[in-house]
């Protein structure tokens, strides 16, 4: 089981609320990334049967803390970072403890949560791997996202957005560049930051923490060529780690096109009962 050494204390603002959140992590050995979210008495995993909702970022909940009006009182939000950086530095065994229920959007990248792990150091690493046996994928007009089995580890994902630098662009993950891809922040148009914070969302939206995307350029220095497709990257990592096995982990080649944490979970969702372990 993949654990941290030492217990790490951080906070941070939410990118959606703007609220703070203290994060305690401890050390575990339940064999599960568990999280007690704001008020919780008990914990939830991180896994894919307790994804809430992929509108604006990724929610989870677990279906035990179910209202009797169908709500669920304890969420956490903007959890895909976190996730991603678990999967990254091999954690699958450590309890969550947050004071809100957004956690810290940071720098918009998981950067500062796997320097945060990686100094609180970390053991116990699964070296297993695994892989599937035939295809998986999701196709829906110009989205599509496919996993087909191969030797090692291949990302690479496509897209199409209304914005000069990010027409028709790709990026592939290698062994080369994952530090550019744990690094690379969240973005959005920036024509439409005030209709969100008009609805309650996006309040958080930092230069620092976000790439806005204006009609030509950018609202910030990008970190590295094509840094909003290798958040997207970044992104679809957190999400398949939803299926318990880190895409890390996993012999497969995975390939992208115009996709979303929507369209992401419903694939983990599939690829958990397909992966074998080698």
């Amino acid at each position: 089981m993949g654990t941290i050494k030492t217990e790490i204390r951080t906070s941070g603002k939410g990118l959606m609320k703007n609220k703070l959140c203290d994060v305690v992590i401890k050390p575990s050995d339940s064999g599960h990334i568990r999280i007690f979210s704001k008020g919780a008495d008990m914990p939830f995993n991180v896994c894919i049967e307790n994804l809430y909702s992929t509108e604006h970022c990724v929610t989870l909940c677990s279906k035990e803390h179910r209202t009797l009006l169908g709500d669920y009182k304890y969420k956490v939000m903007l959890c895909e970072h976190f996730i991603a950086a678990c999967a990254i530095c091999g954690i699958d065994s450590i309890d969550v403890y947050l004071s809100e229920i957004e956690m810290p959007i940071f720098d918009g990248s998981s950067k500062v949560w796997v320097d945060l792990f990686k100094k609180a150091g970390i053991e116990g690493v699964n070296k297993d791997f695994y892989t599937i046996e035939e295809p998986v994928y999701y196709l829906n007009g110009k989205t599509s996202l496919i996993v087909v089995p191969d030797k090692e580890l291949r990302i690479t994902y496509a897209v199409n957005y209304d914005h000069p630098d990010l027409n028709e662009r790709w990026v592939t993950m290698n062994n080369k560049n994952i530090e550019e891809i744990i690094e690379a922040r969240t973005f959005g148009f920036y024509k439409d930051l005030k209709k969100f914070q008009m609805l309650g969302f996006a309040k958080g939206v930092t230069i620092d923490n976000t790439v806005g995307l204006k009609d030509e350029g950018f609202t910030t220095e990008l970190r590295s060529e094509k840094e909003p497709v290798k958040h997207k990257i970044l992104d679809l990592i957190g999400d398949f780690y939803l299926t318990g096995v880190s895409p890390l982990n996993m012999r497969v080649q995975i390939l992208a096109k115009e996709a979303g944490h929507a369209v992401h979970a419903k694939v983990a969702q599939i690829l958990k009962n397909k992966l074998v372990k080698i």
